[in-house]
């Protein structure tokens, strides 16, 4: 327990930069077909969402320890109810905080104003390993809540909530990054986690693709609720439609958009994209 105690003391700043110059390297150099213009430019766009998010996050953390200690400390939830192993609470705390974050990523697929907000991580036309940072830092607010709502139901602890963010901080990198990966990782390990290749999908610009594959580490939620979809990440389009004007990309015309209509499309040109777009065109500008 101590080691892994340690082990989740490490600044989860050094393994976002770490990270971060590893994949951001490799895909320049390895991943040449897929390489986009502007790169640099793409790259601080999206780093000024993470710095936005690091400030929103560094004031509700703060919150959400204190909940979740206090929740903790007076036997809240059902693990906290249970005589279980401290191996078998682990776990299952990890793949209940996945879980709830499914099931609220879900929801802010389908909410109105849940979606405002996360319209934003999908607005990224160009996907490689910085499209992690791009999201609204109100999202924080919200899946905070999420966090400290599980712990009042199921009971999960501290550590369990520490090892789920160890675990997917790795994770949302490499599902976001450009690298091409073999299809035998789709069909091995991806019967239980999450791949590179399952997680691209959603981004396809197509809402049948969009409002599929939600889980984060374990993708067996969306096979079991049956929201798993696949598509070749080499027919893909990535983003919203609404976000293809180059001058919708920019940091703070992003930052702004919860708070704005857009308009899709012109009722002209609505006739002349697929009916699986027209839904999310009428219903969720």
């Amino acid at each position: 327990m101590e080691r892994l105690q340690s082990l989740l003391n490490i600044d989860s700043n050094y393994i976002i930069i770490g990270l971060l110059v590893i994949l951001y390297t490799m895909e320049q150099i390895l991943n040449r077909p897929f390489r986009f213009n502007k790169r640099p430019q793409h790259l601080f766009n999206n780093i000024l969402f993470q710095v936005a998010f690091f400030i929103a996050n560094y004031f509700f953390a703060i919150f959400q320890v204190f909940c979740i200690g206090w929740l903790n400390d007076h036997h809240i939830g059902l693990l906290q109810l249970l005589q279980l192993p401290f191996w078998v609470k682990l776990i299952v705390g990890v793949a209940l905080f996945d879980m709830t974050s499914y099931w609220f990523h879900r929801l802010a697929h389908k909410a109105p104003l849940l979606w405002r907000l996360h319209r934003v991580h999908h607005s990224d036309t160009t996907m490689d390993s910085s499209t992690f940072f791009r999201g609204h830092p109100l999202e924080v607010l919200v899946f905070g809540n999420a966090s400290i709502i599980a712990v009042a139901i199921f009971g999960m602890d501290m550590l369990s909530f520490g090892l789920y963010l160890f675990i997917f901080i790795p994770f949302a990198f490499l599902e976001h990054t450009n690298l091409l990966f073999p299809k035998w990782i789709d069909k091995t390990v991806g019967w239980i986690f999450v791949t590179p290749n399952f997680h691209k999908v959603r981004h396809e610009q197509d809402q049948h693709y969009t409002d599929s594959n939600f889980s984060d580490i374990f993708i067996i939620w969306d096979r079991l609720f049956g929201t798993f979809k696949y598509k070749p990440v080499t027919e893909m389009k990535y983003g919203l439609s609404e976000f293809d004007d180059t001058r919708k990309q920019s940091f703070l015309y992003l930052m702004k958009c919860p708070f704005i209509n857009i308009k899709r499309v012109s009722s002209e040109e609505l006739n002349k994209i697929p009916k699986s777009e027209q839904v999310r065109t009428k219903n969720q500008v």
